[in-house]
């Protein structure tokens, strides 16, 4: 079934929406780049993952550093552009910077488990890592983008 009806909000309501998804991943973030950290300072570390595994690791890190930059910059931009307005360049913006954000997050995700697959299971630890991702991609960026799809190929209902 498609969506037949939409309603178009304010801006202050879509940026509301907006700031309120970061805000809701935010934590999800952080949680992991907590665990990344404190990993590398437990005895297991050196022990199990070669030094191969620990730059992946290291990768792993700075993917994550990389979407807390992204998920938190589009509050850092409305409070230095404009405090008390909001506008569609900045909704544009912010959406963009979230969306880049999950990318990152998804390949850093990826590399952790292959990392523990590969310490629990061994030899198909890139093939699961490599299946999850492709979970990711469903799920973040095509599943969004079937009702785009939708409309470009003229279909109505999809049932």
């Amino acid at each position: 079934m498609t969506e037949r009806h939409s309603e178009r909000m304010p801006l202050t309501k879509a940026a509301e929406f907006l700031l309120d998804e970061c805000r809701m991943v935010l934590p999800g973030i952080q949680a992991l780049f907590g665990f990344q950290l404190i990993a590398v300072f437990s005895d297991g570390f050196t022990t199990k993952l070669d030094a191969r595994g620990q730059q992946l690791h290291l990768f792993a890190i700075g993917l994550v550093a990389i979407a807390v930059v992204l998920i938190m910059a589009p509050a850092a931009y409305s409070r230095q552009t404009g405090v008390r307005e909001i506008t569609e360049r900045f909704l544009r913006i912010a959406t963009r910077l979230l969306l880049m954000s999950m990318l990152p997050l998804a390949i850093a995700i990826c590399i952790e488990f292959y990392l523990i697959a590969g310490i629990i299971i061994g030899g198909s630890a890139a093939l699961l890592a490599a299946a999850l991702f492709a979970i990711f991609l469903i799920f973040w960026f095509a599943l969004p983008r079937v009702r785009a799809l939708e409309r470009l190929l003229g279909s109505g209902d999809v049932s």
